[in-house]
C-alpha cells in the first residue's frame, strides 16, 4: 500500500538511522491512517555525491528526501498529520533538522494497485479487505514488521 523511498548522499545513514527512519515513517503512516504497520514499504535510495543537484547546482548541504506514494482519498487533514509527522521524525531518526528533510506525497486510486495479490481497498475499506483474505494469509502479513503496541 504505501511506498516510501527516502534518498539521500551516499554514506549519510549508517544501517541504524535506516532502521530508525523505516521505523518511523512505518508507524507514522500507521498511526496517522490507521493503516496496519505491514502495510507500509520503505527503501532507500543512497545517490552518490556529486549527483543530486538542487537549484541547478551539485547539493552540498545535508539533505534527505521522502517520496511515499499512498492510496488517495484520505481526508486533507489526515495528509496533512501525516506529511507533519513523517518531517519531524525523520529528523530525529537522521539526526538532521527539519528544514532539511523534504517530503511529498503522492496519490493513487486503490483501483490501480494490487498489493499482497489483491487490488487494494478505497480508503476506510481495510478491514473488510483483511477479512476477505485466506487465514493462512492474514497470518502471514500479521507477522510481518513492528507491532502497534510496541511504539515509541
Amino acid at each position: 500500500m504505501p511506498s516510501y523511498i527516502v534518498t539521500c548522499v551516499e554514506g549519510r545513514l549508517s544501517e541504524s538511522q535506516k532502521s530508525e527512519i523505516a521505523e518511523a515513517v512505518t508507524r507514522a503512516h500507521g498511526d496517522s491512517t490507521g493503516a496496519p504497520y505491514y502495510f507500509a514499504q520503505v527503501t532507500f535510495n543512497e545517490v552518490k555525491p556529486g549527483n543530486y543537484f538542487l537549484g541547478g547546482t551539485k547539493l552540498n548541504s545535508d539533505h534527505i528526501f521522502v517520496h511515499g506514494t499512498i492510496r488517495d482519498g484520505r481526508p486533507t487533514e489526515m495528509k496533512n498529520a501525516l506529511i507533519t509527522r513523517l518531517t519531524a521524525d525523520v529528523a530525529i531518526a537522521s539526526q538532521m533538522k527539519t528544514n532539511c528533510v523534504w517530503v511529498y506525497l503522492s496519490e493513487l486510486p486503490p483501483g490501480q494497485m494490487v498489493e499482497f495479490g489483491r487490488v487494494l481497498p478505497l480508503h476506510g475499506k481495510e478491514a473488510e479487505w483483511q477479512a476477505a483474505l485466506p487465514e493462512s494469509e492474514k497470518t502471514r502479513l500479521e507477522r510481518i514488521g513492528i507491532r502497534k503496541e510496541a511504539t515509541v
